[in-house]
């Protein structure tokens, strides 16, 4: 289990730890992890050459110490100093090295017009981040904003120290501009900001330095499962087992006009391992499900009857492809009255938008919306869901009293009074058409399954991310564009390999 924290969690367990420690003790560790980093960023070390941009808190001091250590091995090391005050230690230590320090407050106008500092950042091998910090927050003043712009178009590799500047640690969110990062090398303990997007999308891969403070840091409020959880949690048939026992998830999905959910969602959760599948709808979605997946036992509903004829299941999943009208509402709300665990997806999280009664139930829920669909059930804009994903994906589990995975460019899963799960696979090639149906299917075969909501929701996440990442690999390396039914085909292969190396 990967844990994050917030800032003031970091700074807290920092002063715990500093008490105990000799003075400078933790800037050394950083600093030297640091160097690490950016001496294997490099075909070699000496001749290479460093940029280091230095803000006035102690990244700046982590990235002084670690360019001196650079310096000694042979780099050529500038500093580019911008805040209003630089740490004493960190640039006395860089210029016994022989690094070079520049002063910003020094150059002729803005950043952005003095052609020695841009030359100095283009040809830089390694550009080092350690404008701000963990307490950074809001929008970067100049200089740092115009600074930010320029690793935009830096060729080199670009190094942020303990976050990205721009970034907000503990939440990810991002006002106005922000280093761009291909590599973030944070310290103690990963940072909540560094795994939720707009954050995440600007640190590039994160690497973690050990700086001792695990003992000193609380329960974390945002985790990621690793691949490890994930084969723990999986459910596994066992010599006992039988298509009942391993689940019989009911799949409320498809219309006459939107006929591929119907075939998509019970791909997931046939491929996913549920027992039994037994699928109701129209007859038109429940012909193309016969066809497509005779495994399934069809049933068609009708808005009078809804699902009492479909027989015994144990999660019900509702809504893709269902259609908004009345009819729709009408056999949603009749399994969703069942005293049975539940997902609503895509057409039901609209009903639901319009009536929330379909979602105070006594069983449990889960919902997997985007930030459209969330935005209807709380009253808010899209674009203000996308800026602050933690925050309204912890919202709407408290005021809907249901499990929330929000989709999106990070997948997070949240529920009331429990760290927040974020989903560290996937691929942009699954934002196609589709895979959210599939989504929903595995999801509910794993409630079926008897998986708590939240760790359906999460291991449901992480298979479909794996699944995506091994649909659109090429056998030559890179990635292609995929459709959703090739996530449920890669299903029992990438299923294959978490158990085998569980």
């Amino acid at each position: 289990m990967l844990s994050a924290y917030t800032s003031d969690e970091i700074r807290a367990a920092e002063r715990s730890l500093m008490a105990l420690l000799p003075e400078g003790t933790l800037m050394s560790r950083a600093a030297t992890g640091l160097a690490v980093a950016c001496a294997e960023a490099v075909p070699q070390v000496y001749g290479a050459r460093i940029v280091l941009l230095i803000g006035g808190g102690d990244n700046g001091g982590d990235a002084l110490y670690a360019g001196a250590a650079l310096a000694r091995r042979g780099a050529r090391v500038d500093a580019v100093l911008a805040g209003s005050r630089t740490h004493d230690g960190g640039l006395a230590a860089l210029t016994r090295a022989g690094g070079r320090p520049v002063d910003l407050r020094e150059a002729a106008g803005g950043p952005e017009s003095d052609p020695a500092l841009r030359g100095l950042i283009e040809r830089a091998d390694v550009l080092v981040d350690g404008l701000t910090g963990i307490g950074g927050a809001g929008a970067l003043r100049e200089p740092y904003a115009a600074l930010a712009r320029l690793t935009a178009t830096a060729p080199g590799v670009v190094i942020a120290v303990d976050v990205p500047s721009g970034v907000d640690a503990s939440t990810g969110e991002v006002e106005g501009d922000a280093v761009q990062a291909h590599l973030t090398v944070t310290f103690g303990a990963a940072k909540a900001g560094l795994l939720v997007d707009p954050g995440a999308g600007r640190t590039g891969s994160l690497r973690v330095v050990d700086i001792g403070l695990r003992p000193h840091l609380p329960a974390p409020g945002v985790t990621a499962l690793t691949r490890p959880d994930v084969a723990a949690l999986l459910p596994r048939p066992g010599a006992e087992s039988n298509k009942y026992r391993r689940g019989v998830i009911g799949v409320l999905a498809g219309s006459d006009r939107f006929t591929g959910a119907a075939v998509l969602t019970v791909a997931g959760a046939v491929r996913a391992g549920a027992g039994l599948v037994r699928f109701a709808s129209a007859e038109e979605p429940v012909r193309q499900v016969r066809a497509r997946w005779p495994e399934a036992v069809t049933t068609v509903v009708t808005p009078e009857r809804g699902v009492q004829d479909v027989g015994r299941v144990q999660a019900w999943v509702v809504g893709p492809g269902l259609g908004t009208g009345d009819d729709a509402h009408a056999v949603a709300a009749s399994a969703l009255a069942l005293d049975v665990p539940a997902l609503v997806d895509a057409d039901g999280l609209t009903l639901a938008a319009r009536d929330r009664s379909l979602l105070r139930r006594s069983a449990p829920t889960v919902i997997t919306p985007h930030t459209g669909e969330l935005g209807r059930l709380l009253g808010v804009d899209a674009d203000e869901i996308e800026a602050r994903r933690l925050y309204f994906a912890r919202r709407a589990a408290a005021e809907l009293g249901v499990t929330v995975l929000l989709k999106g460019s990070t997948t997070l899963v949240a529920e009331e009074g429990r760290p927040v799960l974020v989903n560290v696979t996937g691929t942009p090639w699954l934002a196609t058409g589709g895979t959210g149906d599939v989504l929903a299917g595995i999801a509910g075969a794993f409630l079926a399954g008897g998986l708590s909501p939240r760790d359906a929701a999460s291991c449901a996440a992480h298979l479909h991310g794996l699944a995506g990442r091994a649909a659109a690999a090429g056998p030559q390396g890179g990635e292609a564009p995929i459709a959703a039914l090739d996530i449920a085909r890669e299903l029992p292969g990438v299923i294959r390999s978490l158990v085998a190396d569980a």
